[in-house]
């Protein structure tokens, strides 16, 4: 049987520093008879000498158009917007399974060109749960920087640009220090929706890593909610993290209407947007429309003169603010699903995915053929 190839590709996502193999498993699939061939990519937080080391093939940066048919190309983010037909095999998230905005237009591209999509997102084991996930790192980064835009906002800042550390032990050094400047940070009240999944798990776990009492920790999750929003309590808390995981319509956990009721004794600072549904039409916290960026974290929430200040974060990519880790992390659990691609035929993570994709495609063509 011939080797199976597997073709990383870089980020072209713009602070991106994670990737879906790191050189821990991609040494590991070689092992296993795989071929991977590594794109280089300055920003990705794995050097290309490190990839080069464990026996990997370097090519020139953004090559895979040109790669052959046969490799799946293997990354993290979306691909940049165009029209260009897709023709190869592609693992990654796409973003385009939940009506998000553009999602027939990104699937129309792999119905041009015969290609096939495997979204990171819907990967499943037996039981239904993803076989690997970013959530404990999003949501640890996600508080953080909710932390960090709080202690700002104490001092009459907005949060300014974010970049990626070094380690977790930084990241907490880094948040700790930051909110004992601006007044303590053993009184700041956090409330997290989603606690019990990973995601709201690494939330909690940097809540705590800070100090935080842990009466100031408010841990919800389906039965705290079940009741159905808007929630007036999460104006009782400094910041808000949303970790939940949107499958379907849910009533808003939020309004601006109970934010302008609640006028001047509204607590709520700072809200963290983990679960980022941003462009999806179900999305439970509909006070913002644009995704934020690294080097623009924060959008304000409009309110009424002389309230206080309100701002969200609604970074897509939070776990790069912990790169090395979370991409380990991720890659370690994604492996034994990778070890399996040369029997994807048959392999059960990937039958299904390829039938969800066959799926979606059928709904991109009508979704299509009703815009025209």
């Amino acid at each position: 049987m011939a080797p199976q190839p597997l073709w990383l590709r870089c980020e072209k996502k713009e602070f991106e520093c994670r990737s879906a193999l790191t050189p821990t498993t991609a040494k590991k699939l070689i092992d296993a008879g795989f071929v991977v061939t590594v794109e280089r990519d300055p920003q990705r937080i794995f050097d290309d000498e490190e990839f080069e080391k464990v026996g990997c093939t370097l090519v020139d940066n953004n090559s895979w158009p040109t790669a052959p048919v046969t490799a799946p190309i293997i990354g993290l983010k979306e691909l940049p917007v165009s029209t260009e037909p897709i023709k190869h095999t592609h693992i990654q998230f796409a973003h385009c399974y939940k009506n998000q905005a553009g999602w027939s237009d990104i699937l129309a591209r792999f119905d041009a060109g015969g290609g096939t999509l495997y979204d990171l997102e819907f990967l499943t084991d037996a039981t239904g749960r993803r076989v690997a996930a970013f959530g404990f790192h999003a949501g640890f980064a996600g508080a953080a920087a909710g932390a960090l835009a709080l202690a700002e906002q104490r001092n009459g800042k907005d949060l300014q640009a974010l970049e990626p550390f070094q380690n977790e032990i930084a990241m907490v050094a880094a948040v700790k220090e930051k909110l004992t400047k601006s007044g303590g940070g053993r009184s700041v009240r956090a409330l997290v929706i989603g606690a019990l999944g990973r995601c709201g798990r690494g939330a909690v776990d940097l809540f705590r890593k800070i100090g935080l009492d842990e009466d100031n920790i408010v841990k919800w999750d389906m039965d705290e909610t079940a009741k159905g929003g808007p929630f007036r309590e999460i104006l009782d808390v400094d910041i808000f993290v949303n970790c939940i995981y949107l499958a379907h319509k849910i009533p808003h956990f939020l309004t601006r209407s109970i934010i302008d009721e609640a006028g001047s004794s509204r607590r709520l600072s700072v809200i963290v947007d983990v679960s980022c549904d941003t462009t999806n039409p179900n999305n439970p916290i509909p006070l913002y429309s644009i995704n934020t960026t690294f080097d623009k974290p924060t959008v304000p929430v409009p309110v009424v003169e002389g309230n206080p200040p309100l701002n969200v974060i609604s970074i897509d990519h939070l776990p790069t603010l912990l790169p090395r880790e979370a991409s380990e992390q991720f890659s370690a659990d994604l492996l034994p699903s990778l070890l399996q691609l040369p029997q994807r035929s048959t392999a059960r993570v990937w039958t299904d995915a390829e039938a969800l994709f066959k799926n979606k495609l059928v709904e991109a063509r009508e979704d299509l053929k009703q815009r025209s």
